[in-house]
């Protein structure tokens, strides 16, 4: 029997507690048992999201949250700028287009991080852009964007910055409130610890006031729909019950293990012990100046295919990770660290990673991965002895 081990960056394995949750008996969704699961969550969600603003919960991936973002505060013809530094800021610019938005993209090599300079400059080049659409964290390259940065350029305007949190939210401290992200959104596959199948957006009020303009066309992605429901702690149609009551059970666990700060604690310890581990087996870092903590891209040696050393990884050995995407399909391969993830499971990866690359003729010398990111690993336990 071959034990597997999900190790991507979505989806995330999911802690038994939470599934418990889901699989208990379905609750009707207009009872006041629902109600307050529904009012935990929604407590839960603002706590996580850092903001005062209603944290809005839609049956759909991560996907639908970006097009509701867009649907719902901006109008045909509208011109926006987009960060297209990988997969899914390509997909920002995808959806604008199809909803007959003016996209602009800034093109950011891919593994690198924008340059506020870059956006700053796009805002004076293009006068009345709407919006500055981008990842956080881009899952297809694991590289990290300086929001916090980019929001002190839109933050005192009328420009909206809509950002996709999907790979951020839950792995490091978002507080949109305060670094004035008017659009935010997650899916439920990654750190919030569910299958995917739940999203989460939240406006501020700048962006409440564009969608009472926007004219854009929505039914089942009408968030002034779904806030109004929200207000009287449910939804506008039927909502995805088992995901929320899976999801008060994952803001319970993370309350009962020391909160937010002690997740977000985790995962930087779990990245930086990733990034030790594949250097010390000799291979090259997909973002090294912009590295995300939710995962580590690491480009496979010379005349190795990435594919298929992903797919001896998944069907011999057990472990899935994820590969390359577009440009860097067989170039590269993706480890997550990202939710329910621990120790272990860096151990696992690396150790796995230098046992494809010995079957596959390189030079790697088994054991020095795993056992430079034992030297970081070790401050899980520090800091919990501490």
């Amino acid at each position: 029997m071959l034990k597997r081990y999900l190790l991507a960056p979505g989806p995330t394995p999911v802690p038994h507690e939470a599934l418990l949750a889901m699989a208990a008996p379905v609750l009707h969704h207009r009872t006041p048992q629902f109600a307050e699961i529904f009012r935990k969550v929604a407590a839960g969600s603002r706590e996580l999201f850092g903001t005062r603003q209603p944290v809005l919960p839609l049956a759909s991936s991560g996907t639908g949250a970006m097009e509701a973002a867009v649907t719902n505060t901006l109008s045909a013809g509208d011109r926006v700028l987009v960060v297209s530094g990988g997969k899914f800021g390509e997909r920002w610019a995808e959806i604008a287009r199809t909803h007959g938005l003016d996209a602009i993209e800034i093109e950011v090599e891919w593994g690198c991080a924008v340059d506020p300079d870059q956006i700053a400059d796009a805002l004076r080049r293009h006068p009345g852009v709407r919006a500055v659409l981008m990842q956080h964290s881009e899952t297809s390259t694991t590289a990290l964007h300086p929001v916090e940065r980019v929001a002190e350029l839109t933050r005192d305007t009328d420009v909206l910055l809509i950002v996709d949190g999907i790979t951020s939210v839950g792995v490091f401290e978002t507080r949109m409130d305060e670094v004035g992200i008017d659009v935010l959104v997650t899916g439920s596959q990654k750190a919030i610890m569910l299958p995917p199948g739940l999203a989460l957006i939240a406006l501020s009020d700048k962006a409440w006031a564009a969608a009472a303009k926007s004219t854009l066309p929505r039914y089942y992605f009408d968030l002034a729909k779904a806030r109004e429901s929200f207000a009287e702690d449910s939804t506008a149609y039927t909502p995805a019950i088992s995901f929320i009551s899976g999801l008060e059970a994952v803001y319970r666990l993370v309350a009962e293990q020391g909160g937010w700060p002690a997740v977000y604690r985790r995962h930087a310890i779990l990245a930086e012990a990733t990034r030790r581990g594949a250097l010390a087996m000799g291979l090259r870092l997909l973002a090294p100046s912009a590295p995300s903590p939710a995962a580590t891209g690491v480009w496979m040696p010379e005349g190795i295919d990435a594919g298929e050393v992903a797919r001896y990884l998944r069907d011999v050995i057990g472990v899935t990770v994820a590969g390359g995407q577009g440009k860097l399909k067989g170039k590269i391969l993706r480890l997550g660290h990202i939710g329910y993830a621990d120790t272990f499971d860096v151990i696992v990866a690396l150790t796995a990673v230098e046992m494809a690359l010995k079957h596959f003729g390189t030079g790697v010398v088994m054991g020095r991965g795993p056992a430079a990111a034992q030297e970081v690993l070790l401050q899980m336990y520090q800091v919990q002895e501490g």
